[in-house]
């Protein structure tokens, strides 16, 4: 039996202001997914600060503590550009 990925998304704005809601609204959708992989896909981000890789890091630890995987697509080449710069990519690899 395969493994079920998850596919969440990112909002268009995610800086500091959004930052805590939007890690409330997407960890109740992780709560409720029974999924082993979760895809977040960052496509539709369009503006953010690193308030943004901060989010996707804690989605992360909560994902491994629950033995789960996080995954990230559709990278806009200045948050991939930030990942680098911090030297997070690695750990938020698609």
């Amino acid at each position: 039996m395969a493994d079920q990925t998850t596919t969440l998304a990112l909002p268009e704005r995610l800086t500091l202001a959004e930052a805590d809601q939007t890690l409330v609204r997407l960890g109740g959708e992780l709560a409720q997914q029974p999924g082993a992989v979760v895809v977040v896909n960052a496509g539709v981000l369009k503006v953010f600060d690193s308030s943004a890789l901060a989010v996707l890091l804690e989605l992360r630890r909560r994902l491994l503590a629950q033995g789960k995987t996080l995954r990230v697509s559709g990278w806009p080449r200045r948050l991939e550009d930030l990942a680098s710069l911090y030297g997070v990519r690695e750990l938020l690899a698609a």
